[in-house]
């Protein structure tokens, strides 16, 4: 019904947002990992909205981004998950880290969510596995410092390092999602090693 709404952000409270245009204030529930992600109330927003009608309620959910509001609809579409659930997982977890938890079948990281057994975790993992291409998870892992992925596409070898560097934190005891996050947030130069970004990685880690 709606792609995305545009207008002035006038409330903000713990998972909900006000956004006025063309004189309606629209009431749209979002996952907490936005709220330091908005402008000031006062200021403009995007917001991209899944219009989702329930029996006795009608709900606008919202994210700043459409790769977030692709993920949400991807969870909506698990046996036993509703879109409280699936606001809950993208509040703890970022759509990437959510990306490689179900593909290295990161149970635990998934189940932190508020409300998520490691029953629906392990189903989480199921549907969706099939749906995320490897690739282009781990074409992201070679972040920049801000912890977004480049805009650029990392070569074969630079994959295959921070996938290397993935591994190694794991086997330190770092969960699959932590070490997803650490190696995102190095700023890789090419041809960086697997070593050097491992090294990089244990510095976000630690400080």
């Amino acid at each position: 019904m709606f792609s995305y709404i545009k207008g002035v952000l006038t409330e903000i409270f713990q998972d909900v947002i006000v956004v006025e245009t063309g004189g309606i204030g629209w009431n749209i529930h979002v996952p907490l990992s936005v709220l330091d992600r908005l402008p000031k109330t006062g200021q403009e927003v995007q917001v991209y909205t899944h219009f989702q009608v329930q029996e006795n309620a009608m709900a606008l959910y919202g994210f700043l981004g459409r790769q977030d509001l692709q993920m949400f609809r991807m969870l909506l579409g698990v046996n036993g998950v509703g879109p409280k659930a699936a606001l809950g997982i993208l509040s703890v977890m970022k759509p990437d880290d959510l990306r490689m938890a179900v593909i290295t079948d990161d149970v635990k990281g998934i189940s932190r969510a508020p409300g998520i057994g490691a029953k629906t975790a392990k189903r989480i993992i199921l549907d969706l596995k099939d749906k995320i291409p490897v690739e282009e998870v781990f074409s992201g892992s070679m972040g920049t410092g801000s912890g977004e992925p480049e805009t650029g596409e990392a070569g074969g070898n630079d994959k295959a390092a921070a996938r290397e560097a993935v591994q190694a934190l794991v086997a330190l005891g770092y969960s699959l999602t932590e070490a997803n996050k650490a190696v995102r947030q190095v700023k890789a130069d090419e041809g960086m090693t697997a070593e050097a970004i491992l090294k990089a990685s244990l510095k976000h880690l630690i400080s």
